[in-house]
């Protein structure tokens, strides 16, 4: 054999590298076991992380499809916290943190593992993020004194985030809102609104000078330390709107601690409790509401009517997927009345990065055919719908 015939034939017995990590990436996807068609043996990093999804999404128990390292590929984690917390550990090792939140709530879901969340060593090992806050709310009135501080400190995590996140933007939107809203006529000349100035000016317009004479100048307000706006944030606490409570929570801290707006936070099942003496801590507010339970928003609605005492300057913001388990039209009728009376009305399906949850069509329809159109919001949104709001023009509706 000649040189160059020995050279091809030992190129074609070297594996292809851009084919063995598809053949990789496949066998991760696939999951092992016959059928999957790659014959691929996963080892070391690769093995262990298999290991891990396999706990979570494998095929049930020792009759699940087996992988072609020979080591069985099933679901389970055993039911007992040291095993659950070990998965918990390695899932943190082997994948990022968005990835292990994904898990995080699979497990708790396909798995039922709530009831271990109820063990302080379980919540030390598990990744915070909105819906493990969530859970642990749901769980709260089951949960032992031994767990409460564990679980209050990771609730605490949650919220610092969410603060450090929204909390800036917010205020700096909403204070802008606030200053345009004040409208001042004698304005200094760097408050001067000169958009609006020079529509108000358009008939002093003089064609040969090619400009417009500003007889009445407009300008911004600046904010002054009273109240200049009332919002009420009236929140729906059945199960399905978990991460919406969250959310609205610690945006309700972040407008209690703006001077120029009155904020009170109502939430509600079929009884109505109102936290707003809590909202210098949002944890403390998370930890009075009550997840799941039915729904009564005409009398939420109610008592949310009886607080307001200046309706043109009042915002009301009810979030919730607008099943109703009260009187439909009793509803209807007191968002039409508080619209007549100068509040602005927003409805929020949901507040979270999941968008449109399940929700009430036709209790939808006839907000919308109120003006008060119901969407989901996102919480980066939210500072614009609520500026917005607060100026009386319309929403950025998705």
């Amino acid at each position: 054999m000649s040189g160059t015939d020995m050279s091809v034939a030992a190129a074609q017995d070297t594996p292809d590298p851009a084919v063995g990590e598809r053949s990789r990436r496949w066998r991760m996807v696939l999951g092992g076991g016959d059928a999957d068609g790659t014959g691929h043996a996963l080892t070391g990093r690769d093995a262990a992380m298999d290991a891990a999804l396999g706990a979570l999404y494998g095929g049930g128990g020792e009759r699940g499809p087996r992988r072609t390292s020979g080591a069985p590929r099933s679901a389970g984690l055993g039911g007992s916290a040291p095993n659950v917390a070990r998965w918990l550990g390695d899932i943190r090792t082997y994948f990022p943190s968005s990835v292990v939140q994904v898990m995080q709530r699979d497990a708790i879901e396909r798995l039922g593992l709530s009831a271990l969340l109820l063990e302080p060593e379980m919540l030390e090992a598990v990744e915070p993020d909105v819906h493990l806050v969530g859970t642990l709310l749901s769980l709260n009135k089951a949960m032992p004194e031994t767990t409460k501080e564990t679980a209050r400190a990771v609730v605490r995590k949650v919220v610092e985030q969410l603060e450090k996140r929204l909390a800036t933007r917010t205020r700096a939107t909403l204070t802008g809102a606030l200053d345009r809203s004040a409208r001042i006529s004698r304005p200094r000349h760097r408050d001067i609104d000169w958009d609006r100035t020079i529509r108000a000016n358009l008939k002093n317009y003089l064609p040969e000078y090619g400009t417009v004479v500003p007889e009445r100048l407009i300008g911004y307000g600046r904010a002054a330390q009273s109240v200049k706006k009332e919002v009420i944030l009236c929140i729906d606490q059945s199960g399905s709107m978990a991460a919406s409570v969250v959310y609205a929570s610690v945006f309700g801290a972040v407008l209690a601690s703006m001077r120029s707006i009155a904020t009170r936070l109502v939430v509600f099942d079929t009884a109505v409790v109102d936290l707003t003496d809590q909202l210098d801590d949002p944890v403390d507010v998370l930890f009075g509401t009550q997840l799941g339970g039915g729904t009564d928003i005409n009398r939420a609605l109610a008592y949310c009517q009886s607080k307001i005492t200046r309706p043109a300057d009042t915002v009301v913001v009810l979030i919730s997927d607008l099943y109703e388990g009260g009187i439909r039209n009793e509803m209807l009728g007191r968002v039409a009345a508080m619209k007549g009376a100068g509040v602005e009305f927003v409805t929020l399906l949901a507040l979270s990065d999941e968008g449109a949850p399940a929700y009430d069509r036709e209790h939808a329809a006839a907000l919308a055919a109120l003006g008060a159109p119901a969407f989901a919001c996102t919480p980066d949104l939210f500072p614009e719908v609520m500026a917005a709001a607060l100026e009386k023009r319309p929403l950025p509706t998705p």
